[in-house]
């Protein structure tokens, strides 16, 4: 559309490194004991969306770097859900992995095992060919590979020239082609670059290599430091537009060889990576909710709406899948989406203030961005107010608390009707905002305290969290399927060193005869002596109800004979060959779980499934 209306100046043909002596590090832009300068040159160009636009993802690549590892089976859930949000369409075009760890191998057989054409597995390697083994020994397609182009980067971090640089990166995008490995160079810092000096030229011989090869070579522009901006007029290297038409247009990058990956660093994260797309670069590279190192990226699910805006293309996307995502990451993960976060959060499409509220009961369409029931399976919540009545204050405790329908509370419970005159008696004083989340999760605590778990239940339900995984490890211990006790002292030490919350720890055959057991704390070992050897164990219910099932059993809690101390009793098969050879029990004190329940709770490795 715009070529056919425009005049467009050629480009030129070859472009030259230019070798610095020094590093040119842009000081009247940068100036860095001074906020950034945002430079313009008057020179303004049309906006041109390339024929297809997409959305790839780095959630589990950068997207880790901003919170505690996911495990294998969490990356496989969400990746799963990413298909179902826009995989089927090819809308979410790939995602990327790391490749170094075991864990990050499982992930990528995980998920490669789904069989899904979209999102398409690729990975994520330094500039150096033994990473690129990584590649081709995973039978990956692709990967992504670091290509600072910066001086910032070459002189002071690499401490390379830039000839030196630009060879290096060169031969190793060789060496992908060579091993049909298609490589998407990552221009690390783009926007602290030498634009025509460095990166153009770059640029030009990685698409020589590739007509050579007939094989893409892709080209992610990176704006690492987020100083990227969508102004028109702006000038090079902070102007995104210009950015991406300098490598369409002078370089020769096909659009859909052409990626932006921008930071937030200064707020502009979502509008660069769209207005990247206006300009024409197809690609732009995100993660769920805006997770990333410093600041985050661009949030993927807000791509995934603006794609539709931009388009009106409705069915490129399962929409309710952010829903679902934003559950996912709560219960699952323990992240708190803010509550006003856009199409995630508990309370973004609700209004807090009460003239706006008195409209939505009105009609919901006069303040509701969209019909999100329709498009995101999210009811529009209810604000508490003098209007509300004591239908909204039972429909705010089902919504919110999420009741199943046969827990449901009616209008008519009695604790509904002093909640709701509570809230009048506050209006009759005076009051003139609406009731928050905060304030009406305390009333329906105070008046309905059955719906929220006890202190003991949750201590009890964080105690299953953590031993879920940490007892199945010690369990499947080689030392312990010997049935030795030398063998199993050695595990449980090890295990009671890492682990010193747990007080007692002990082993029975399948007939429940005690053979082994130690303590945390030396100061017990007298209590215990009390137990004689070889114990018959077998009427404890730990014992029991593991023989039964199967699985790991956890008690309510009790005070402990040995040293009247308040405890839970956690207790799990150990199987050899899949048969049950005998049972782990541990017991964990009340007061040990209540002191170090924050620190718990922060350590994810103790709730993941490797």
């Amino acid at each position: 559309m715009f070529d056919s209306l425009f005049h467009k100046n050629p480009s030129r043909q070859k472009y030259e490194f230019n070798e610095a002596e020094k590093p040119e590090l842009l000081r009247e832009i940068y100036p860095y004991n001074k906020i950034c300068r945002v430079a313009f040159d008057d020179s303004f160009i049309m906006p041109r969306p390339p024929e297809q636009i997409f959305i790839t993802d780095t959630t589990f690549r950068d997207g880790q770097q901003a919170r505690p590892p996911f495990s294998v089976k969490q990356i496989a859930d969400i990746f799963e859900l990413m298909h179902r949000l826009a995989g089927h369409s090819g809308l979410i075009r790939q995602s990327e992995f790391f490749l170094y760890s075991d864990k990050d191998k499982k992930a990528v057989h995980a998920c490669l095992d789904k069989g899904h054409k979209y999102p398409e597995v690729t990975g994520w390697i330094r500039a150096n060919k033994d990473d690129l083994k990584l590649v081709r020994d995973m039978g990956l397609k692709e990967t992504g590979m670091l290509t600072s182009v910066s001086d910032y980067h070459i002189f002071l971090k690499l401490g390379k020239s830039r000839k030196q640089a630009a060879r290096d990166y060169l031969e190793l995008v060789q060496a992908a082609l060579d091993w049909d490995i298609i490589p998407r160079c990552h221009f690390e810092d783009i926007t602290r670059a030498d634009i025509y000096g460095f990166c153009v030229p770059l640029a030009q011989k990685m698409m020589e290599l590739s007509r050579q090869k007939g094989l893409p070579v892709k080209i992610r522009l990176c704006d690492t430091m987020g100083y990227g901006v969508p102004y028109p007029g702006a000038s090079l290297p902070r102007s995104v537009s210009k950015i991406v038409r300098t490598f369409t247009d002078e370089a020769q990058v096909p659009s859909e060889w052409l990626e932006w990956h921008g930071h937030n660093d200064f707020h502009k994260g979502f509008i660069n990576a769209t207005t990247a797309w206006i300009y024409g670069c197809s690609g732009v590279n995100a993660t769920l909710f805006g997770f990333g190192e410093r600041t985050g990226n661009a949030p993927l699910e807000a791509l995934v709406i603006e794609y539709i805006s931009l388009t009106g293309d409705d069915d490129a996307a399962y929409t309710p899948a952010i829903t679902e995502l934003a559950r996912y990451f709560e219960k699952n993960l323990n992240v708190q989406i803010p509550a006003n976060y856009p199409f995630a959060g508990r309370d973004f499409n609700a209004t807090s203030a009460g003239i706006h509220a008195d409209g939505l009961l009105k009609n919901e369409e006069i303040y509701n961005i969209f019909n999100t029931k329709h498009i995101l399976h999210r009811d529009v919540p209810i604000i508490i107010t003098d209007k509300t009545g004591r239908a909204g204050v039972a429909y705010w405790i089902n919504h919110n608390l999420n009741l199943p329908e046969d827990q449901m509370i009616d209008k008519r419970h009695p604790a509904v009707k002093k909640i709701f005159e509570k809230i009048m008696r506050s209006y009759a004083k005076g009051r003139a905002t609406n009731f928050s989340h905060e304030e009406m999760q305390k009333l329906v605590r105070r008046y309905i305290p059955d719906l929220f778990l006890s202190s003991f239940d949750q201590l009890k339900d964080l105690a299953h969290k953590v031993l879920k995984n940490i007892m199945k490890e010690l369990a499947s211990n080689p030392s312990m399927a010997t049935m030795k006790k030398d063998d199993i002292d050695l595990a449980i030490n090890e295990f009671l060193s890492e682990y010193p919350f747990i007080q007692y720890m002990y082993v029975t055959d399948i007939n429940g005869t005690l053979l082994t057991w130690n303590v945390s704390d030396i100061g017990d070992i007298s209590k215990y002596r009390q137990v004689p050897e070889q114990a018959d164990l077998s009427d404890r219910e730990w014992f029991i109800r593991p023989i039964k099932t199967g699985r790991m059993h956890i008690t309510d809690f009790y005070k402990s004979f040995f040293t009247g101390k308040l405890c839970l009793t956690a207790s799990t098969p150990i199987f050899i060959d899949d048969e049950i050879a005998g049972i782990l029990g541990a017991d964990i004190r009340f007061d040990e779980l209540v002191k170090i329940q924050e620190g718990l709770a922060d350590d994810q490795e103790m709730f993941q499934d490797y």
